[in-house]
C-alpha cells in the first residue's frame, strides 16, 4: 500500500493546550479586572484602555477573551435592563 498521499496532520503542542497554571489564571484575571475597571471609568473614551487591553490580551488564551468580552457584553446589557435603561434598537423594535 503506497500512503505517500497521505496528509499529515500537525499534533496540537501539548503547551498550547496546556491549562494555564494558578499564577497564569491569576495574571489573566487581574489584568482583565483592570481592564474591565478602565472601561468602567472611561465610558466616553475606550481609547485610554489600549494598554490595558494589550495586557488582557498578553496574559490570557484567546477563548477566554472572547468568553470575558462576551461576560462583558451581558453584564452591561443585564444591568441597563434591569434599571429600566435599555433601549431597544429602532430594526428590534419593529420586529
Amino acid at each position: 500500500m503506497d500512503f505517500s498521499c497521505v496528509v499529515k496532520i500537525p499534533s496540537l503542542s501539548p503547551l498550547g493546550m496546556a491549562a494555564p497554571s494558578m499564577k497564569e489564571r491569576q495574571a489573566c484575571w487581574g489584568a482583565r479586572d483592570e481592564y474591565w475597571k478602565c472601561l468602567d471609568e472611561n465610558t466616553e473614551d475606550a481609547s485610554q484602555c489600549k494598554k490595558l487591553r494589550s495586557s488582557f490580551e498578553s496574559s490570557c488564551p484567546q477563548q477566554w477573551i472572547k468568553y470575558f468580552d462576551k461576560r462583558r457584553d451581558y453584564l452591561k446589557f443585564k444591568e441597563k435592563f434591569e434599571a429600566g435603561q435599555f433601549q431597544p434598537s429602532k430594526t428590534t423594535a419593529k420586529s
